[in-house]
């Protein structure tokens, strides 16, 4: 015989794990100090700027009118 699921009590727990996923993330991200988001940030403009440094410029339109 299948066992019996109270679908109140696996959808709480269903929550509490997205919950708990959700905290971790947070306290990755807001839980560093002020020259750990500096680092961050300043490896993050460098990359921008080395992938923006890459593109290749945009031609004429081909597929024109007709």
């Amino acid at each position: 015989m299948a066992e019996i699921v109270n679908l109140n009590r696996a959808r709480k727990t269903r929550a509490r794990a997205v919950a708990t996923e959700k905290a971790a993330a947070n306290r990755a991200a807001h839980g560093r100090t002020k020259a750990e988001r500096l680092r961050d940030a300043e490896e993050k403009a460098r990359r921008d700027a080395l992938l923006n440094g890459a593109r290749l410029e945009d031609g004429p339109d081909k597929s024109g009118p007709g």
